[in-house]
Order: C-alpha cells, then structure tokens, then sequence
C-alpha cells in the first residue's frame, strides 16, 4: 500500500460531517479539520506507514483511532472545576506551537532548550491542552493549573524495565498512559533515580511515550543512549526530542553524540 491508497482509505475512514481534509505532498502531512471547531490534527504518513510497515491495516486503525478521539475531546466542553486531578504536563518540542490555529494562547512554562511544559485536562481517551483564557475564565491562576498537574503526575504509577548494554544499565519508563515522558517532571522520582546511578546521569524524552534513564559508564553509553533516543523518535506518535540530556546538580543539559555506526571499543 503506497501513500496515496493509504491516505485515500483513511480519508475514506474519516470523512463525515465536520471534517475537511487537506495535504502536503512534499511534507507527506495529512491534515485533518473539525470545520466546527476550526480545529484539526496533523498526520505524517512517512512516519506512520514506517512504523507500521509490516501491517497497513493496523496503521488505518490507528490513525483513524486517534483523529477520532481527538475531535470527541475537542468537541466536550472545557470544564476545569472539579476535574483538578486530571490536569497534567505533558512535554513537547520547542517547536510545538504556543497558540491554537484561532489564535488562542495555551498554557505552558519554558522548561530546556528543548523542551517546554504545557498543560492538559485528561479526557478518557485523549486530553486536549488548555488554554490561558479558558483557565483564567474558570478562576484559576497559571500558577494554581502548574502546581496541580505536577502534583498530579508526582501521584501517578511509575515503574521502569532495566537493561544492560555494553556495561551501562538503561532504565526505560513505559506505562502508556500518555505521561511517561512527563515523569521527567517528579523531581523526587528523578533524584531518586540519580541516586542510582554509578556513572553520569542522562535521560532523554524522545517521545512523550517514554522516559530513558540512562547510568553512562563509559564512551559506549553515549552512543547507545543516542542511537535510543533517535530510533524512539523517529518512531514515536508525538515525538519530543531526539537529544538526550545531562544530569547534574538537579539541572538538564542536552547533549549532542555523533552517531557512529558501531560503538567504539
């Protein structure tokens, strides 16, 4: 299935009252609108049919899974009060925008040069941002959402998987509940982690699916910890960043590795 069959079936999928379509070939970006809403999400197809490169079928599936789901949470109304503890941060790139497309100012703090905290009401299926005028509207300061949402996420599950890989231990976060990367955010579960480690410190939010420890022991650590952190982002639905950071002194430094084919010996 090559990616005009496959954006014409998932159009197919999709279409319906309120929805418009429009596309970037060169880009290869599916945007779809909620015309209602003035609203939409973008799909690169690239990056989805590589995922699922073995099964096309599950690709449609999930695709159309997530636009559904997406437009559902769009479509509720925002109501903050008495939803306080499902108010979240989630991590996205700097380049991730910092107003909707009707020019509506979203929530968010600066947190690296990589990276910035935006914050989110948790629908069930999907969570939409929110915006400073709707938080302001329902009585809240910007200062009372932060602290909620990361009082939240210090309260959520957090467990990992340990690997080992050519002498440096790798602890992965994994739960799918759509907040792993934000985990970075639990300064306690962070120094806790620290305290771990034998070597340096580094982590990395490729994707907002996943959070990486990594305890670097020699020069083979780094270029394993990049050649992670890229795969996850290339692969990942809302990719962060595919740069892995330092940590020292409870502060995030990112850190650039060449990528070398092979580790060195």
């Amino acid at each position: 299935m090559d990616i005009t069959e496959f954006r014409n079936k998932l159009e197919k999928r999709l279409a319906g009252k309120n929805r418009s379509f429009s596309f970037d070939k060169e880009k290869s970006m599916l945007r779809v609108d909620h015309t209602a809403l003035k609203k939409g999400v973008d799909l690169d197809l690239n990056k989805l049919l590589a995922k699922h490169e073995k099964n096309k079928e599950q690709a449609l599936e999930d695709a159309a899974h997530y636009i559904n789901t997406s437009f559902e949470a769009m479509e509720r109304e925002v109501v903050i009060k008495g939803k306080e503890k499902y108010i979240y941060p989630v991590l996205r790139s700097t380049s991730f925008p910092t107003e909707t497309k009707d020019g509506k100012e979203l929530l968010f703090t600066d947190h690296t040069a990589e990276t910035r905290i935006y914050y989110a009401l948790d629908m069930g299926e999907a969570y939409t941002m929110l915006e400073k005028q709707t938080v302001e509207q329902e009585g809240y300061t910007a200062e009372q959402i932060k602290e909620t949402a990361l009082f939240n996420i210090r309260a959520a599950k957090t467990s990992y998987k340990t690997d080992e890989v050519a002498g440096n231990i790798f602890y992965f976060v994994n739960t799918n509940d759509g907040y792993d990367a934000s985990r970075l955010l639990n300064e306690n579960f962070v120094v806790e982690m620290d305290k771990k480690m034998e070597g340096k410190t580094a982590v990395a939010v490729p994707h907002q699916d996943v959070l990486i420890f990594a305890d670097i022991r020699n020069k083979q650590g780094y270029d394993v910890l990049g050649q992670l952190s890229f795969r996850f982002f290339s692969n990942g639905r809302v990719p962060i960043t595919a740069l892995p950071f330092l940590y020292e002194d409870k502060k995030l430094e990112p850190i650039f590795i060449l990528a070398r084919k092979k580790p060195q010996k």
